[in-house]
């Protein structure tokens, strides 16, 4: 147990640097492009810091462990609203760009409702796992056109520096992609070997253990943005990774394999979308948010953690 200790420290190290990296290089290639760094987030360090939910989600929907699969992605979710959006805002309040909560964070709450409802019996099936990716698909191909069509420049743009050439900035998102993927495997293979050790249930270790495992990546960029002042990639990183989780991973692990189980509780994906809800309450109030509404999505979290441990 020493030695998986040792290994769960070193795994946060090397996902503090693969977010440090993640960060510049993504903040220097959206200024270099011209487009919004919030672009950025909801696109590359997206899909990017979701890989580790993607391997694990797939992973464990092709082992038949279906409690797993979608209690990665659940758990994940309500880890990345509750924590990294709360302690982020904490750090830094963070502002809030007009397209969030007119498309992205509504996205993001229909795709909730959406899972809510085909979910509701405890399954998701071949199609509507497919329905999934054909909105994703839908989603993704309209941000990327409109932000190429209009590539404006936001006003704290010029804040951000460049890096000398565009290629150091694809392989700082390279090398800190890699960083992530890595470090968060190593954090997950040795979390769930304590959390074994400790007798928890499969259902329990993937709505918690593996979640906050595989949700380090978020939480890495989005507290080293949130230092940065870079509020557009540590909101946009959070909020694609959630539209990521539910349309693509679980899209995708349902159409290679069909998902069952009666071991999640219809309260995790309730308490989500109430996470949701709050989160859009919060930005269309100040269009910010500011360190008290951090902390109540904060403390929103923790509520639920101490509750999936005593229940």
């Amino acid at each position: 147990m020493i030695i998986v200790s040792l290994l769960i420290l070193l795994s946060l190290v090397i996902l503090y640097f693969g977010a440090n990296w993640l960060v510049q290089g993504g903040a220097s290639l959206a200024a270099r492009l011209g487009v919004s760094p919030l672009i950025i987030g909801l696109t590359i360090v997206s899909f990017g810091t979701s890989a580790p939910e993607l391997v694990v989600s797939v992973g464990s929907a092709l082992a038949g462990q279906s409690a797993l699969s979608i209690g990665n992605v659940l758990g994940s979710s309500t880890f990345n609203i509750g924590v990294i959006l709360g302690v982020s805002a904490i750090i830094y309040p963070l502002l809030v760009k007009k397209q969030l909560f007119k498309l992205d964070v509504p996205v993001m709450l229909g795709s909730t409702v959406l899972f809510l409802v085909t979910f509701i019996d405890g399954k998701i099936t071949f199609w509507e796992a497919l329905t999934y990716l054909i909105v994703f698909v839908i989603y993704m191909t309209y941000i990327i056109f409109t932000s190429l069509k209009s590539k404006k420049k936001d006003d704290d743009e010029e804040s951000f520096q460049k890096t000398k050439h565009w290629l150091i900035d694809v392989a700082l998102i390279g090398v800190g992609l890699a960083g992530l993927i890595f470090g968060s495997d190593l954090l997950v293979k040795n979390s769930v070997i304590l959390a074994k050790h400790w007798g928890m249930s499969e259902a329990l270790i993937g709505l918690t253990i593996v979640a906050i495992g595989t949700s380090m990546p978020e939480l890495a960029t989005s507290v080293v943005a949130a230092l940065k002042k870079q509020s557009d990639i540590a909101i946009g990183n959070v909020v694609g990774s959630n539209i990521f989780n539910i349309l693509l991973i679980l899209g995708a692990a349902g159409v290679i394999s069909p998902i069952q189980t009666k071991d999640i509780n219809l309260l995790d994906s309730v308490y989500l979308l109430l996470l949701s809800v709050v989160l859009f309450f919060f930005m269309r109030m100040r269009r910010n948010i500011n360190r008290v509404e951090g902390t109540v999505l904060f403390l929103m979290y923790i509520g639920y953690f101490l509750y999936k441990l005593l229940m």
